[in-house]
């Protein structure tokens, strides 16, 4: 049987946390998948770590893997640093703010099956997906820049700042490696350098939906590294 690792990357989520593991738990369970969750909290001051000790204690430590760093160092070394540590042949990336539901990722598992495919990506763009909780304005900010990504780089995926998928795990391994990029633009990159080394990609309609508690990590300083990391990989790709 495959097993699946999931990496959570975290910070201040000590309210969604319990939350997301008991979903994943639930999921997994059902489908009778083996699985294990890597929490890489980096040094959250809202007690996060606190809580995913207590969470292990529940669920056991061959299911809840706690690798922690002391600061914040960004999307692509903590999946480096999650990768080094899980055994799964898979591995899963999603958000710990409940913004991912763990019911699709069966789809996500079916999918990849049926077709062997080296990645599989969670789309809000297509027939099915969509956003729940945003106001007019932030969906017409994503629909925005998606487009322009569209165009600019032509990526051959629908949805390319998505953070909801299943990645081979040597697959996983060389794209971390092959990128760049920090902070959101590290998703968009993950995907265009997945199409230079003509890695197969699926997607799975999922629904994205804001975050139930704490606030959201998306500032002014993110849109300005995600607009120069889009003219980055436009004049370098």
């Amino acid at each position: 049987m495959a097993k699946y690792s999931i990496l959570l990357p975290t910070y201040n989520e000590k309210e969604n946390l319990p939350i997301i593991i008991w979903l994943i738990d639930q999921t997994m369970t059902k489908h009778d998948f083996n699985y294990e969750v890597i929490i890489i909290d980096d040094g959250s001051p809202d007690g996060t770590l606190e809580v995913a000790k207590q969470l292990q204690k529940i669920y056991g430590a061959n299911k809840i893997v706690l690798r922690p760093r002391e600061k914040k160092l960004g999307l692509g070394t903590a999946y480096i640093h999650g990768l080094k540590h899980a055994i799964g042949e898979f591995i899963i990336i999603m958000d710990a703010d409940l913004s991912h539901h763990p019911k699709f990722i069966p789809q996500f598992i079916k999918l990849q099956a049926e077709n062997n495919f080296d990645i599989v990506t969670g789309s809000r763009y297509v027939d099915g997906g969509g956003v729940f909780g945003w106001d007019l304005k932030r969906k017409i900010v994503s629909r925005g820049a998606n487009l322009l990504t569209q165009i600019l780089l032509r990526p051959g995926v629908s949805d390319l700042t998505g953070s909801f998928r299943l990645y081979k795990r040597e697959v996983l391994g060389a794209l971390v490696q092959a990128c760049v990029s920090k902070g959101y633009v590290f998703q968009m990159e993950m995907m265009v350098r997945a199409r230079q080394n003509s890695f197969t990609i699926g997607e799975v309609p999922i629904t994205f939906v804001d975050r139930f508690y704490g606030e959201s990590k998306l500032g002014a300083n993110e849109i300005s590294g995600f607009v120069k990391g889009l003219l980055y990989l436009f004049a370098t790709t």
